[in-house]
């Protein structure tokens, strides 16, 4: 289904499992030596923070940046996605997810370890501290889309069970030294069973981004990612956030924002305004419409 979009262009905590062989590509950090790469999480040292808890920029005695994310609170919940998060950490292998470099459980303490991102995510360059600084041209832009898709089709196509992330996010993507994306933070992520299409589930994920279907009776199933990622396919292209507040109070996702500029045929002013016209025209109208077909209100058309 997901990767129709692109052709032109369980129940049961999961438990830690840890290779007796010692062939797995991570860590088993103690906690001493992350304090050391963090400077004991100095305040210097965080590069972000969410409802989860905080990240941290480090560097290992060997001399290779990390960045380490910090759970907030130890608690069932915090406990589940911290699980569930490095479980399929440590089974997905593809260059567009942002893959597990190692992990700390101890006591009240649960660290998960990456590689460090110097580029950051890709909401600091569209809405934050980077803005300005306008590094994303339109062929970035295109990489980190096309990236990002072929991130998520692995989840949805390549692995058993398969995954469904369901919180795709400018903010959780990720871009490398090369601006090549990196599909992160797999703490509200589903395994799906063979045979399954969907499930129904309590709704995790962002306003802004979440499926019809899913935000109203949390049916799950890999149309809730496309959705998301036809969102943030508009949000790339246009600089726009997801929801954005008018007067009066009312709010008005993207879809609804662009979707007359689409029916006119005017695509040039769904394009960013910092692109100042330097972009392929074929493919902002291709993009533009790929977008569309995922953001269907009917999720059998988004095949």
């Amino acid at each position: 289904m997901f990767r129709g979009c692109f052709g032109c262009f369980s129940q049961e905590k999961p438990k830690i499992r840890v290779n007796k062989c010692r062939d797995y590509p991570w860590e088993i950090y103690t906690l001493k030596e992350l304090l050391h790469a963090t400077n004991n999480f100095h305040i210097d040292n965080k590069i972000g923070e969410g409802g989860f808890g905080s990240v941290y920029w480090g560097r290992t005695t060997k001399g290779v940046e990390i960045a380490v994310k910090r759970l907030k609170a130890m608690n069932a919940k915090a406990e589940m996605e911290f699980a569930m998060e490095v479980e399929i950490l440590g089974r997905v292998r593809h260059g567009n997810l942002l893959g597990l470099g190692g992990f700390y459980a101890g006591g009240d303490e649960r660290l998960i370890v990456y590689d460090y991102m110097p580029n950051h995510s890709l909401i600091t360059h569209l809405h934050g501290q980077l803005a300005s600084d306008c590094l994303l041209d339109w062929p970035r832009r295109m990489s980190i889309a096309i990236g990002s898709a072929e991130g998520i089709a692995y989840l949805h196509h390549k692995v058993n069970p398969h995954i469904i992330h369901r919180d795709i996010k400018a903010s959780n993507v990720l871009l490398d030294s090369e601006f090549q994306a990196k599909v992160a933070d797999f703490g509200f992520a589903k395994l799906v069973p063979d045979g399954v299409t969907h499930m129904t589930t309590r709704v995790k994920g962002t306003l802004g981004y979440l499926a019809p279907e899913y935000a109203m009776w949390g049916k799950v199933s890999e149309s809730c990612d496309v959705y998301s990622f036809g969102i943030l396919l508009l949000e790339i292209i246009s600089a726009k956030k997801p929801l954005e507040k008018l007067p009066g109070g009312v709010k008005r996702d993207i879809v609804q924002w662009a979707t007359p500029y689409v029916k006119k045929g005017s695509f040039d002013h769904i394009a960013d305004p910092r692109l100042k016209g330097r972009y392929d025209q074929a493919q902002l109208k291709t993009t533009i419409a790929i977008a569309m077909i995922c953001t269907d209100s009917n999720p059998e058309k988004q095949a």
